[in-house]
């Protein structure tokens, strides 16, 4: 019970920061997306980094059992299915999360993005036997590997050279910078023509 309570309040904190940021409003996920607002990027940028610094620091200071990391297969269906998803967030203005947030805080353009991924799902899961047939859900690079080593965990590794604790804290401050040096705007944003008196 504690882990389902957890998890509602975590994704209720996590829902509230998605609408304060505006990422719940499709006008500025496109407008992240066609480069002309970047208040978004930075936040996600933001985001990324700093959880990154906190995982591979905490790994780093052994605060972090790395038992708890779990590495996800890769197989070339999820390359197509991020292809998908990147399409449907630049046609929609939403991804999964931001929909879902944008449902709870009342928009109903919402609901249509939702329906569509519920119909994309069950298409998905009737068609699953035919994929699972193909090429698309062989693993890519040994399955569930990591891009650098991390100890203590059992998962190959793609390049050896630097330890994954130090790459990843290494990426996370590389977001955390890049993120606080976007400009929030790129050029001017078009206004809308005031009305003539």
């Amino acid at each position: 019970m504690i882990e389902i309570t957890l998890a509602v309040v975590l994704g209720a904190a996590f829902g509230f920061a998605l609408d304060r940021v505006g990422a719940t409003n499709p006008e500025y996920i496109i407008r992240m997306l066609n480069l002309s607002n970047l208040h978004l990027m930075k936040t996600i940028l933001m985001g990324i980094g700093v959880a990154s610094v906190l995982v591979f620091g905490g790994l780093l200071l052994g605060i972090v059992d790395p038992a708890h990391l779990s590495v996800k297969t890769t197989y070339v269906g999820v390359f197509i299915g991020g292809i998908l998803l990147g399409l449907g967030f630049a046609v929609a203005g939403y991804c999964p999360g931001t929909g879902l947030t944008a449902l709870a805080t009342g928009r109903r353009d919402a609901m249509f993005f939702i329906v569509g991924g519920l119909v994309g799902t069950a298409s998905y899961m009737v068609t699953y036997a035919s994929v699972a047939a193909t090429a698309l859900l062989d693993p890519v690079a040994g399955g569930k590997t990591t891009l650098s080593p991390i100890t203590d965990t059992k998962y190959p590794a793609l390049v050896e050279a630097m330890p994954g604790k130090w790459l990843g804290l290494l990426v996370g401050l590389a977001f955390m910078i890049i993120a606080w040096l976007l400009p929030a705007r790129i050029g001017a944003e078009k206004k809308q023509p005031t009305p003539a008196e």
